[in-house]
């Protein structure tokens, strides 16, 4: 049976959909190619889990071109952050070079060429990088993860966000359930349609803040951003999230694409996992 490469494999503070892409395919005994940025302790647990690590760099063609070597799907992610499009052209140019038939990449609910925020904008320059490649792209356009709000709150106590009204919409996912819809991808052997639209609840700031237990509040947005740079320390994560909840904030009572999709239930088999259902999760 051929591998299926997974990047982002380690995990990280961004949902981990790696992680979890990597742990389903291992507990239903799929080899799995694990690729990740260093070999430290999550490489090693990703060893005991019997997954083939490889560490490397996605915008180094030199590690790239082995990790696909005998692959003929993979799943595709890449953390806000700088050289985003960098990986997917080399991704793109190595999975053609192999002739991998299906590649699950996660990309971003609003990704346009007219988006609302730049990176937004970058992942469509990338999901045109992968088509173009021939090699059975499949794009997962996903909402906000749940992760991003426990970050904001983890570090302030409640959700303080420059959202304006506390009835502004979000369109929210788990990231688990992005994982699980890219598992099913993967795993298909049927032709599948290359976009899927992914959010599994739509709640205003003011739910949303409720379900967590903590208040709604409304920041200046110059505020955020100082508060964004100490917390991040990434100046594209702080751009992104800083244009997109200017953008969820301009938008506010909703917006076409804020809408639950069945892509999650016709891929994972179950209904999308919900925020109370998240947080009850990780209670138990």
């Amino acid at each position: 049976m051929e591998p299926i490469l997974v990047t982002g494999a380690a995990g990280g503070l961004q949902g981990a959909t790696g992680r979890r892409v990597t742990e389903t395919l291992r507990d239903d005994d799929h080899p799995v190619r694990a690729f990740v940025r260093a070999d430290d302790a999550r490489a090693a647990e990703l060893k005991d889990l019997g997954a083939d690590v490889i560490v490397g760099d996605l915008r180094e063609i030199t590690t790239v071109l082995p990790a696909v070597r005998g692959v003929r799907r993979a799943y595709f992610t890449y953390p806000v952050t700088a050289g985003m499009l960098d990986a997917a052209a080399v991704f793109a140019a190595a999975a053609h070079d192999e002739g991998l038939e299906r590649v699950v990449a996660v990309s971003q609910l609003g990704s346009d060429p007219h988006a609302g925020t730049p990176h937004m904008r970058r992942h469509w320059v990338a999901e045109q990088a992968l088509d173009r490649a021939g090699i059975g792209a499949v794009h997962l356009r996903a909402a906000v993860f749940f992760e991003n709000l426990r970050v904001v709150i983890a570090h302030s106590g409640e959700l303080a966000l420059p959202l304006g009204s506390p009835d502004t919409v979000l369109p929210l996912i788990a990231a688990t359930d992005v994982a699980d819809v890219a598992t099913g991808i993967l795993l298909n052997p049927d032709p599948i349609e290359p976009i899927h639209w992914l959010a599994g609840e739509i709640l205003t700031a003011a739910q949303a803040a409720e379900a967590f237990g903590v208040r709604y509040v409304d920041v200046d947005p110059d505020r955020w951003q100082q508060t964004a740079t100490t917390l991040y320390r990434d100046p594209v994560t702080v751009e992104h999230l800083t244009n997109l909840w200017k953008l969820f904030r301009d938008i506010g009572s909703g917006h076409d694409l804020y809408q639950v999709t069945d892509s999650i239930e016709r891929f994972t088999g179950h209904p999308p996992v919900t925020l109370h259902e998240h947080l009850a999760a990780d209670h138990n």
